[in-house]
């Protein structure tokens, strides 16, 4: 009985400094820590558990590194730790440290692609962007667009770019991004963002070809991205979008050209400086639709959902020209007369921003 008595005492004793131990550990990792300010602690990428608590422990972060530890080992974090940038706040517990560097809290950024902008200019935005890993660097927009599309370039360390390959193919790389506001953390890179582009527009206009209006004068949905990219450099005025579409599908029924300034500018390049001129209307290229039949080869800018539904859901009507106010919108005509007078009233007042002009001048 005597030995009972001295067993069961010891098992209380054990469990109460057990006890009694557990909750000084719960307190101990539960506690402020001494920091003074909110910090910004960059977790590199590959890096581990044990390094960063060495690091935290020479910033003075954590003074008891072997507490971090069996934290670490309790909770089972050490394959959850994230790479980024974290915001520390001065308040926080050792609980609290861990809890952030294992989430997906890290610090964003942001960058914008324009609609409108050409696919050079996109990766100008992301290339400048800070944080950003350049992967991109010294290659042409022609090797972009195949690591986008997941074909092999012509490079050494192509094999780390490749993609899985997909279904829609681009022959070009104008248009093949989305313009959008894309957020993304330190770490990251050219490419990943390049990708998420892609794939936007992908879907974005996979979705709006499948729910395109019947008897369109397109045979794919590149040609819907082509005619995207004319109604997105031809719009001022978003309302606009459908009635413009419905001008360029029109005339592609009828056979007629396009006569579009934006793909003449597009096809000078470097070389517009500004103006438009009559040799530059005169010059044949590949882009110039006063010069052309049908749509240019390529999308001549990069277009959000709104131009690609405009182009595959025209606004009907009986409209074959337009000339711009002077306020962003547009004066519609069904006739070359009527597009004359328009010409003849508005183009006086017209100021150097606008974004359309010559539609109907018959060759």
């Amino acid at each position: 009985m005597k030995v009972f008595k001295v067993l069961l005492f010891s098992i209380l004793v054990f469990v109460s400094i057990a006890a009694l131990s557990y909750v000084s550990y719960l307190r101990l990792i539960e506690a402020p820590l001494e920091i003074g300010e909110d910090f910004i602690f960059d977790v590199e990428s590959g890096e581990s558990m044990n390094g960063v608590i060495a690091r935290m422990t020479s910033k003075g972060v954590i003074d008891k590194p072997w507490l971090a530890k069996i934290y670490i080992r309790h909770k089972g974090l050490a394959r959850d730790l994230k790479a980024g940038e974290f915001t520390i706040k001065k308040s926080a517990s050792l609980a609290d440290v861990f809890e952030i560097l294992t989430s997906n809290k890290q610090i964003k950024y942001r960058l914008t692609i324009v609609e409108g902008s050409t696919f050079s200019e996109a990766r100008a935005v992301v290339a400048s962007s800070e944080k950003l890993v350049i992967a991109l660097e010294g290659k042409s927009d022609k090797d972009v667009l195949a690591i986008l599309q997941g074909e092999t370039i012509s490079s050494n360390d192509s094999s780390a770019l490749i993609s899985e390959k997909q279904s829609l193919r681009f022959p070009h790389p104008e248009g093949s991004l989305y313009p959008d506001t894309y957020f993304y953390h330190k770490g990251d890179s050219d490419l990943s963002i390049l990708k998420r582009a892609h794939q936007r527009l992908i879907k974005v206009l996979t979705e709006e070809w499948q729910n395109k209006s019947p008897k369109l004068p397109l045979q794919s949905s590149y040609e819907a991205l082509i005619l995207a990219s004319i109604v997105e450099k031809e719009t001022g005025k978003p309302s606009e979008r459908g009635e413009i579409a419905g001008v360029f599908t029109r005339r592609l029924e009828q056979g007629m050209r396009l006569q579009t300034d934006p793909t003449v500018i597009y096809g000078l390049g470097s070389r517009y400086k500004g103006n438009i001129t009559r040799k530059h209307l005169r010059e044949l290229t590949p882009y110039n639709t006063y010069r052309i039949n049908g749509l240019p080869p390529t999308p001549i800018a990069l277009v959000g959902r709104e131009a690609i539904h405009a182009a595959v859901n025209p606004l009907a009507g009986k409209s074959l020209y337009f000339v711009a106010k002077g306020d962003g919108s547009h004066q519609f005509s069904e006739t070359i007369t009527q597009h004359n007078n328009a010409v003849r009233k508005y183009q006086l007042k017209r100021r150097s921003d606008y974004r359309s002009s010559h539609q109907g001048n018959e060759n």
